[in-house]
């Protein structure tokens, strides 16, 4: 690892990060990708006991670690961009203020998880969230885009979700299709966001009145989620 790749990881990490993963985004359109050839993804995790009170509806504490996490990571990317610029580069913090809030109808032309699939973090899994093999999808992500000459992880290009039908089972919706995701292959071929979507609002009016579009139960089911949790609580069937 070249020395401004560890500078930045470490300083990203030093100040909140639980997660960092540098991606080369030259395979993807110019213009998603604002021209700049790198991009680093910062992730954050809920803490255990968050998620694991989702299992009936979310709840208020779930809705206010979502907005403290959007949080957290807006201040990181920021702070990671101005970093670099310092240094000389171009950087773009994809903040909210970027990107949006996910409260929209229509879809990201970069979204982060596309940036940590090339930053090797993890993969799509059936539910269309990412999920890493050490938090499964219990994380919120963010990231930057820049010319700095880092040293980029191997890219994850399939899904390793294999025969688990949990996701697809669970979900309220009936949004997750269960098939799996693949490089290049398009959200809405194997998830439909619009259920997802309509059914979160419901949920969330229903668990704490309402507020932000969060369901979360495809997270609180996940396998890769349930086995990072410490202690390990008791399994049930989803």
């Amino acid at each position: 690892m070249n020395s401004i790749t560890g500078y930045i990881q470490d300083e990203l990490l030093r100040r909140g990060a639980d997660m960092v993963g540098m991606g080369d985004l030259t395979g993807l359109p110019p213009e998603i990708r604002h021209h700049l050839p790198i991009g680093i993804c910062a992730a954050v995790k809920y803490p255990d006991e968050v998620i694991q009170g989702i299992a009936d509806l979310p709840t208020r504490e779930y809705n206010d670690w979502y907005n403290r996490l959007n949080e957290r990571l807006d201040m990181l990317v920021t702070q990671g961009a101005e970093l670099l610029w310092t240094m000389g580069y171009t950087a773009l913090a994809m903040t909210r203020a970027q990107v949006g809030n996910g409260e929209a109808e229509n879809n990201t032309a970069l979204p982060h998880k596309t940036v940590a699939t090339r930053a090797g973090i993890g993969w799509i899994g059936k539910s269309a969230l990412l999920v890493t093999e050490k938090w499964g999808s219990m994380i919120r992500l963010s990231s930057i885009l820049t010319d700095a000459p880092l040293e980029t992880a191997s890219p994850v290009n399939r899904s390793r979700c294999g025969g688990c039908m949990i996701c697809t089972k669970a979900c309220p919706a009936g949004a997750v299709s269960g098939k799996e995701w693949e490089l290049g292959l398009y959200r809405d071929e194997f998830f439909d966001p619009v259920k997802c979507r309509q059914t979160a609002r419901e949920r969330a009016k229903l668990g704490f009145g309402g507020g932000n579009t969060i369901c979360g139960k495809c997270i609180e089911v996940c396998p890769y989620t349930r086995n990072a949790w410490k202690p390990h609580p008791k399994r049930t069937e989803a």
